[in-house]
C-alpha cells in the first residue's frame, strides 16, 4: 500500500514547475514610468541624491540611507507609486555583479509588490545589453520562491511584470539584455526546483521522464538508459552506488544540435561533453551521513545534473552555435543488504578497477563512468566539463560563494573562471596537484576511491582525471555553493541553481583550445 501511494504521488506531483509556469513575468521596455507599475526602482551611489524626484543626498541622509550596496529605503511620492531607493556603493568599478545583486535588493524590498518598474543607471563602462539582463536576472531570482507545498496564503504573491524604464536610444539593447536575462533566469529557477524537490518523489527515474517532457521543444535528443543497458555498457560504477537503493538507476544522455534558421544541421563552433553528478538522495551509503542536518539537504546532492538540464534546455533558444553532449548519473546512495560495502572492487566502463574505500565519496563513482563515455564519442569532445556537488572539502575551504575548479587545460579553465565572473557563479581555481595522486593507490585495484585525510577536494579531481583519456577536462565542484541558508542577493534561501547560468554562458562563449580529433 505504501508503495502505491510513493507511485500515486509522484504520478500527481510536478518537480519543475518554474519551467512550466501558468503565466509567466511580463518583460518590457519604457522611456517613460509605466501607468500600473506598483512601485519602481532607482540606483543610487553612495552620498548621493535622486535627481528630480524631490529626494535629495541630504533627506537620504537624515533617513540613515547612505547609499551602500543592497540598502534600500522607500519613499511614498504624494503622485504615483512609492519610491525605493537601491544604493549601490561607489559608482567606480560598477560592473554587471552590482547591479544583479542591486536588483535582487530592489525586488526583495518589495516582495508584495507585482507590478515593478526599474530605472537603468548611469552605466559607465558596462554595457547597456549586459546590464539589462543582469537587472533582469535579478529581480526574477530574487523572487523565486519553490512553491508547490506552501499553501496560498503563505506565499508572497507571483511577479507579473518587470518594466526597465530607458531611453528610446536604448529600447533594442535593452530588450535584448532583458530577454536573454529572462532566459537565464528561467533556467536557473529551473534548476532550483530539481534541487529543492523532496527525494521520494523527484526519483531518477522521475529525472529521466521530466527531461523527455522537455526534449522537443527545447531542441534536445534524450536517450535513457536503464539498469540493464547500464550494464550492457558495462557502467559499474554508477551500478555500484546504486546497489543499495530501491529506486532504479538512470544514465540520461542529452544532446543538442546547433541548427540554421530554417532547422537544419550548421557546423559547430566547437564540442563539449558535461558530465553531472546526480546523486537523488546520498545517505552516505552504508557508511552513513551523521545524524544531523545535513541529511535534510541531501536531495540536492543532484545538483550538478540539475543545473545541465536547466542549462541545456536554454541553448536552443539563444541560438548557441556549440554542439553538447550531456551525462546526467541519476541514482540514490542507500544503505541496505545489497548496499556496496568498503572494501567492494567496481569495475567502470572501460575496464579500470576501484577499490570502494568510502561508500559516501560515491560521485565520483557514478561520473568516472560518464567521462569515459564521452571520450568514445564521434566526434570527439574539444572538452569535457564536469559539475557535482562533489566534497565537502571544497566547501571548508572556499565557503558558500564560490565553487571549486581544477583542470588539464588551463585555456579551459580560465573559459570557466571568465564565464563564472560574467554570471555571478564564481569559482576559485584548485591546484591539480600531481604530487598527491600515489595517495589514490590501492593494493587490489587500478586505484581507490578516496585519497588521504587532507586536499580531499583536489585528490577528488586527481580521481576523476583518470578517465578522462587526456582530453582538455575542467571538474567543477560546486558542494558549498549548492545551497544558501538564507536570502542571499539574487541567492534565494534554499537551492541556488548555481552553475546553470556559468554553464550556459560557457557553452555560448566556448572556443576549443587545443585539437583533439585526430
Amino acid at each position: 500500500m505504501l508503495t502505491s501511494f510513493h507511485s500515486r504521488a509522484q504520478a500527481e506531483f510536478h518537480p519543475a514547475p518554474s519551467i512550466e509556469p501558468p503565466e509567466e513575468t511580463k518583460l518590457a521596455v519604457s522611456p517613460s514610468l509605466p501607468k500600473d507599475a506598483g512601485c519602481v526602482g532607482t540606483f543610487v551611489g553612495t552620498g548621493e541624491g535622486v535627481k528630480g524626484a524631490g529626494v535629495d543626498a541630504a533627506f537620504l541622509k537624515a533617513a540613515g540611507f547612505e547609499g551602500k550596496a543592497g540598502q534600500t529605503l522607500v519613499v511614498p511620492q504624494k503622485d504615483g507609486p512609492p519610491l525605493v531607493v537601491v544604493g549601490v556603493g561607489g559608482k567606480a568599478g560598477l560592473d554587471a555583479g552590482r547591479l544583479r545583486d542591486a536588483a535582487a535588493a530592489f525586488a526583495r524590498a518589495v516582495g508584495q509588490q507585482t507590478r515593478l518598474a526599474l530605472q537603468l543607471p548611469e552605466l559607465g563602462s558596462v554595457p547597456v545589453e549586459l546590464a539589462a539582463q543582469a537587472l533582469t536576472e535579478g529581480v526574477l531570482l530574487a523572487r523565486y520562491r519553490y512553491r508547490p507545498y506552501k499553501r496560498q496564503s503563505e506565499q508572497e504573491p507571483p511577479l507579473e511584470s518587470l518594466t526597465l524604464v530607458a531611453g528610446q536610444e536604448d529600447t533594442d539593447a535593452v530588450e535584448q539584455g532583458m530577454v536573454r536575462g529572462g532566459i537565464h533566469a528561467r533556467a536557473t529557477a529551473f534548476a532550483r526546483d530539481l534541487s529543492n524537490a523532496p527525494a521520494t518523489l523527484l526519483t531518477a527515474a522521475r529525472m529521466a521522464e521530466v527531461a523527455e517532457g522537455l526534449a522537443k521543444r527545447c531542441g534536445l535528443e534524450v536517450e535513457v538508459f536503464d539498469g540493464e543497458a547500464l550494464a550492457r555498457l558495462g557502467c559499474g560504477g554508477l551500478l555500484g552506488v546504486n546497489a543499495g537503493s530501491a529506486e532504479p538507476p538512470r544514465m540520461i544522455k542529452l544532446t543538442y544540435t546547433p541548427r540554421g534558421s530554417k532547422g537544419e544541421a550548421v557546423q559547430p563552433v566547437g564540442r563539449v561533453s558535461l558530465v553531472g553528478k546526480g546523486i537523488m538522495f546520498d545517505s552516505g551509503g552504508l557508511g552513513l551521513k551523521p545524524n544531523d542536518l545535513v541529511h535534510a539537504t541531501m536531495k540536492g546532492d543532484m545538483s550538478g545534473a540539475g543545473a545541465i538540464l536547466a542549462a541545456m534546455t536554454a541553448l536552443k533558444s539563444l541560438g548557441c552555435r556549440t554542439a553538447v553532449t550531456a551525462y546526467l548519473m541519476c541514482t540514490d546512495n542507500m544503505p541496505s543488504g545489497t548496499a556496496m560495502k568498503l572494501g567492494d572492487v567496481l569495475t567502470v566502463r572501460g575496464g579500470k578497477t576501484v577499490e570502494v574505500i568510502n561508500t559516501d565519496a560515491e560521485g565520483r563513482l557514478v561520473m568516472s563512468d560518464a567521462l569515459v563515455l564521452s571520450t568514445e564519442q564521434s566526434p570527439r569532445p574539444d572538452a569535457i566539463v564536469d559539475i557535482a556537488t562533489l566534497t565537502g572539502a571544497c566547501q571548508r575551504a572556499l565557503g558558500l560563494l564560490s565553487a571549486g575548479v581544477l583542470g588539464n587545460d588551463q585555456a579551459l579553465v580560465e573559459q570557466v573562471k571568465d564565464s563564472g565572473e560574467r554570471t555571478g557563479d564564481t569559482v576559485w581555481q584548485l591546484p591539480l596537484d600531481r604530487r598527491l595522486r600515489p595517495e589514490l593507490e590501492s593494493e587490489v585495484a587500478d586505484l581507490k576511491n578516496v585519497g588521504g585525510e587532507n586536499a580531499g577536494a583536489i585528490t577528488a579531481g586527481l580521481f576523476l582525471e583518470e578517465f578522462v583519456g587526456g582530453l582538455p577536462w575542467a571538474h567543477i565542484d560546486m558542494a558549498g555553493t549548492a545551497r544558501a541558508e538564507r536570502d542571499n542577493a539574487w541567492r534565494s534561501k534554499g537551492a541556488t541553481g548555481y552553475g546553470t547560468r556559468l554553464l550556459i554562458d560557457f557553452l555560448m562563449g566556448f572556443k576549443p583550445t587545443r585539437e583533439t580529433r585526430h
